[in-house]
């Protein structure tokens, strides 16, 4: 039964990630808090669990998309190469900061960082780029890449969600900025996940079916499925408004962050 809900959770995440062309870190992670909390996981360690098993899911579905992208061209290797020894040092930095917080605080960043997502996408969503501006200098592209993966690996998210934003802040076109963002979840989440698995092996929880902070069961069930519906969301995608695309997804993401903040400052009170 529990992998099960697992290939319905990978289903979901998968078809949220091809049709809203943002990674399914942010979807995979409120299921998976919901779903350990109710198998009675250690509550100091369930939001650890979700994010680093997000993470190793990100895996898989960033091969898929990057390979993709990368039959059609779109992905810029050279901006790639200048950002990935960032997004890996990154991530796993951010996995060791992570591992420091608290579970309650970890609910209260992701809440507040999907509400910050979903007010720049809404907003965002009918802008063109400017392409007048230009990317900065290799040196400042890895620093970059550097924030970008700390932030990534302790919000358990492949990182389009920043990567792209500053990708299109800089001139490059959503469809390569998008195609780039898929190749840069690859070492994101990588070495977020090997971080989160170094980091849980200290843990004193019981946590079953895992190492560290990443749950086999649960990454086995969700890569299967995601990687098999990330195709037809995309294919839906194509059919519908990216501008209206975008607002739905802003107010699934307004929700989510909603309830990690009530979640959050409800142990408070």
């Amino acid at each position: 039964m529990e992998l099960i809900i697992y290939l319905l959770i990978g289903a979901m995440a998968g078809f949220a990630a091809g049709l809203f062309g943002v990674g399914g870190g942010l979807i995979i992670v409120p299921i998976l808090y919901i779903v350990f909390t109710q198998l009675h996981y250690d509550p100091s360690v369930i939001m650890h669990l979700a994010v680093g098993t997000s993470l190793a899911t990100i895996i898989v579905t960033s091969i898929s998309s990057v390979t993709a992208h990368h039959k059609r061209g779109a992905v810029m290797w050279d901006v790639f190469r200048n950002l990935a020894p960032g997004l890996a040092l990154g991530a796993f930095l951010g996995a060791g900061i992570a591992d420091y917080l608290s579970g309650q605080g970890l609910q209260l960043l992701i809440g507040f960082f999907a509400l910050w997502v979903a007010y720049t996408m809404f907003n965002g969503a009918s802008k063109a780029v400017d392409p007048s501006h230009h990317l900065p200098s290799r040196a400042m592209q890895i620093l970059a890449g550097g924030g970008i993966g700390v932030a990534s690996a302790i919000f358990g998210i492949g990182g389009g969600s920043l990567t792209v934003p500053y990708l299109s802040r800089h001139g490059v076109v959503i469809q390569k900025a998008v195609a780039t963002s898929a190749a840069g979840g690859l070492p994101i989440a990588i070495a977020g996940a090997l971080g989160f698995m170094w980091f849980g092996s200290n843990t004193e929880a019981e946590i079953p079916h895992s190492i560290g902070y990443v749950h086999i069961y649960a990454f086995i069930g969700i890569s299967v499925m995601s990687f098999m519906t990330a195709k037809l969301g995309a294919k839906v995608a194509h059919k519908l408004s990216p501008a209206m695309l975008k607002r739905c997804f802003a107010c699934l993401l307004a929700t989510v962050g909603s309830y990690f903040i009530y979640q959050g400052f409800s142990t408070f009170f």
